[in-house]
C-alpha cells in the first residue's frame, strides 16, 4: 500500500523529503529543512519543528508545540497540547548561546501531558508519563508517572498507559495483566510464559 502524506495548504514544509510516508501535517505548521519526521505521524495545528530535530514514527504532536534543535523523540511518543521544550539553560536575548544547546531525549512510547514543561538536557524514559502541567527538571525513569513542579515520581504506568498496582514484590497492570519488577530503582517488564516460548 502506497501511503501518502497530507500537508495542509496553510503549512510551510521547507523540504518534503524530511517527512515520512503517511504523516499528516495540519494547519499553520512550520517544518524547517534539516529535521527528520518519521512515518505515520500526526502533527497538529500550529506546530513548529526546527532544524536538527528528530521525530520517530507514529508520533502524535498535538496543537501549539514548538520543537527546538537538539530534541529527539523516538517512535510512538505522545506530546500533549501546549507542552513546552527548551534547549538552553540560561537564555539571554543579547548573548548567543547556540554552542550551549542541551539535547533532550524522549524515549519510545513516552507520553507528555498538556502544558508540561521539559527543561533541556533531560531524558524522558520509555513508556513513562509526564502529567499535565508538570515541570521536568531531571531525567524521568522508564514507566515512571511524574507530576508537579518540580516533577516527582508518584508511581508507575504500564506500557498500555494504565497505572500499575503493587502486590507481592511485583507491579502489575489491572488492564492488560502485564507484570513488572523494580530493581535498583529501575522498573523492567517481565516476560509472559508465551513470550518465553
Amino acid at each position: 500500500m502506497n501511503k501518502k502524506n497530507f500537508i495542509h495548504e496553510t503549512s510551510i514544509v521547507e523540504n518534503r523529503n524530511c517527512i515520512g510516508k503517511g504523516t499528516r501535517v495540519w494547519q499553520f505548521c512550520n517544518v524547517m529543512d534539516g529535521c527528520s519526521v518519521g512515518e505515520d505521524c500526526n502533527i497538529g495545528q500550529n506546530v513548529f519543528i526546527e532544524t536538527n530535530v528528530f521525530i520517530g514514527s507514529r508520533v502524535t504532536i498535538k496543537n501549539n508545540i514548538s520543537l527546538y534543535s537538539g530534541l529527539k523523540c523516538e517512535d510512538d511518543v505522545f506530546l500533549g497540547p501546549n507542552c513546552v521544550f527548551t534547549n538552553v539553560i540560561n537564555p539571554r536575548s543579547f548573548i548567543s548561546r547556540k554552542k550551549e544547546f542541551k539535547d533532550t531525549y524522549v524515549k519510545q512510547g513516552a507520553s507528555i501531558g498538556a502544558n508540561a514543561t521539559i527543561i533541556c538536557g533531560t531524558v524522558i524514559g520509555s513508556y513513562s508519563m509526564v502529567g499535565a502541567g508538570a515541570v521536568v527538571t531531571k531525567d524521568v525513569s522508564d514507566y515512571a508517572l511524574v507530576v508537579g513542579n518540580p516533577a516527582r515520581t508518584i508511581g508507575y504506568v504500564c506500557q498500555c498507559g494504565t497505572r500499575l498496582h503493587y502486590e507481592k514484590n511485583y507491579y502489575y497492570c489491572p488492564e492488560c495483566a502485564k507484570k513488572y519488577r523494580l530493581v535498583n530503582d529501575k522498573l523492567t517488564a517481565l516476560k509472559s510464559k508465551k513470550e518465553e516460548e
